[in-house]
C-alpha cells in the first residue's frame, strides 16, 4: 500500500469526519437500553437521534422522498442493502418486505404510505419489529465507518500511526482501489484509440 495514498486517505478521512455536523468525532450515539424497541435502537446506533416521532422516522427513509415506503427502501431500511447482509437469500428478503407490508399496508397497494405509518405508531401503537438483521445499515462506506467506528475508536487528536485497526486498514484499502481505478480511467481518457479494444483482423499490420 502507497504510503502518499494512506496519509492522503486519512486525513482526508480526519476532515470528513469533523465536518459531519452532528456526527462528527465529539458526539455520541444516545445510550439505550437492552429492551429498547429496534426502531430505537436503529435510531440511537444509525442516527444519533434519541427523541423522534413517527412522520420524522418515515421521512428519514423514504429515500426517493415520493412520500411511500417501497419494498426496496424497506429493505434499505432494515440494512439489507449494506455488505453486511449480502448473505441474506432472496426469498428472506421478499419475507421481510411481505411481512412489514402486512403490517402496516392497510389498504393493501403494496407500498405504505406516512399516514399508515403513523397510524401503526402512534394510533396503534406499535413498533417496527426486529427481523434479524441487525441495526439496519444503510449509509454509504464513508458514513458507517464514521459513526460505527471512528467516533468509537478514534477523534480529531488521532495520529496516522494510530489508525492499525482492521477496520481502518480496509477502509484505507478501499481509498487507494477508487484511487488507482480513477487513474486507470483517467488514462483511459486520453488515449484516443484503445488498441486492445479493436477487433485483430482491423488492426494496423507493422
Amino acid at each position: 500500500m502507497r504510503s502518499s495514498t494512506i496519509i492522503l486517505a486519512a486525513f482526508g478521512l480526519a476532515g470528513s469526519a469533523l465536518a459531519h455536523g452532528d456526527h462528527g468525532s465529539g458526539s455520541q450515539k444516545p445510550i439505550v437500553g437492552e429492551n429498547a424497541s429496534w426502531m430505537v435502537k436503529h435510531m440511537a446506533e444509525e442516527h444519533h437521534v434519541e427523541n423522534f416521532d413517527a412522520a420524522s422516522f418515515f421521512a428519514l427513509h423514504d429515500f426517493d422522498a415520493d412520500g411511500t415506503w417501497e419494498g426496496l427502501e424497506i429493505l434499505r431500511t432494515y440494512g439489507l442493502m449494506d455488505d453486511s447482509n449480502k448473505g441474506v437469500s432472496q426469498p428472506r428478503r421478499d419475507e421481510i418486505v411481505r411481512d412489514i407490508l402486512g403490517l402496516i399496508d392497510y389498504d393493501r397497494n403494496g407500498v405504505v404510505t406516512k399516514d399508515e405509518f403513523v397510524r401503526f405508531i402512534e394510533v396503534e401503537g406499535k413498533t417496527l419489529p426486529d427481523m434479524g438483521t441487525g441495526p439496519g445499515h444503510h449509509g454509504d462506506a464513508e458514513y458507517e465507518y464514521e459513526i460505527h467506528h471512528w467516533e468509537k475508536y478514534h477523534d480529531d487528536n488521532t495520529k496516522l500511526e494510530d489508525l492499525t485497526h482492521p477496520e481502518d486498514i480496509e477502509h484505507f484499502k478501499k481509498h487507494e482501489e477508487m484511487e488507482l481505478e480513477e487513474e486507470r480511467l483517467a488514462q483511459m481518457d486520453k488515449i484516443a484509440i484503445i488498441e486492445e479494444n479493436i477487433p485483430a483482423k482491423f488492426r494496423r499490420s507493422g
